[in-house]
């Protein structure tokens, strides 16, 4: 999967700046969250720097495709946001998510398992399938004509760079297998973003002492 990842380069052209740090992680044991994983997110909420200038970085990325990050903000926005009253979800959404905060990062993960084909970021055509939840009930939507996405064969994966996650590869108490996408613009450095990695991993080894990781850079 990792040697398969795709930038397109009509997202390089938006942002030549973009760098992406991608993680699988395989033999995965997640279940529901718990003290450890809690006090991840608290922890990280605890030291979140709200005024981080990657945040604004995003936001500048954002316009640059025509959305709007005051209503559909960059995750790393939006949790630094909430950051002292982050949810927990399960150990490994709430490893990540404790990561994002902790180094001002977009950081997105999915089962492995649940995509068809590899994880591409592209400019849109608008036609492309992505699956939520709505009212309870389960939604095809599709993005809009060039907005940034992250896709596989099937359909979009996630909206707007890393807005909005879909349904289809979420990662759930039973998921085994997984990747992740850590996101970055300048200013911020290569060492921040490897650094973020590393810290992902060990949290994941916590989890998981048995679980295999391998990453790449594509820049």
């Amino acid at each position: 999967m990792l040697e398969r990842i795709v930038v397109d380069p009509a997202v390089h052209e938006l942002r030549p700046d973009f760098a992406v740090l991608a993680m699988t992680a395989e033999g995965l044991v997640n279940a529901a969250s718990d003290a450890q994983s809690s006090e991840w997110l608290q922890a990280a909420g605890r030291g979140a720097a709200v005024d981080d200038p990657h945040v604004e970085a995003w936001r500048e990325a954002y316009r640059a495709f025509g959305a709007k990050p005051n209503r559909t903000r960059p995750s790393v926005d939006a949790l630094l946001r909430r950051a002292g009253n982050l949810p927990p979800i399960n150990q490994v959404v709430d490893a990540y998510n404790a990561v994002s905060v902790e180094f001002a990062l977009p950081v997105g993960g999915e089962d492995l398992d649940g995509y068809q084909g590899p994880a591409r970021l592209v400019r849109a055509i608008g036609d492309e399938p992505f699956d939520v939840i709505s009212g309870g009930e389960p939604v095809v939507e599709h993005p809009d004509v060039g907005e940034v996405v992250w896709r596989d064969d099937a359909g979009v994966t996630c909206r707007r760079w890393n807005w909005r996650q879909g349904v289809r590869t979420r990662i759930t108490e039973s998921t085994k297998n997984a990747i992740f996408l850590l996101e970055r613009l300048e200013p911020y450095s290569l060492d921040r973003l490897h650094a973020a990695g590393e810290d992902l991993a060990a949290r994941l080894r916590t989890l998981s002492p048995d679980v295999r990781i391998q990453n790449r850079i594509i820049s």
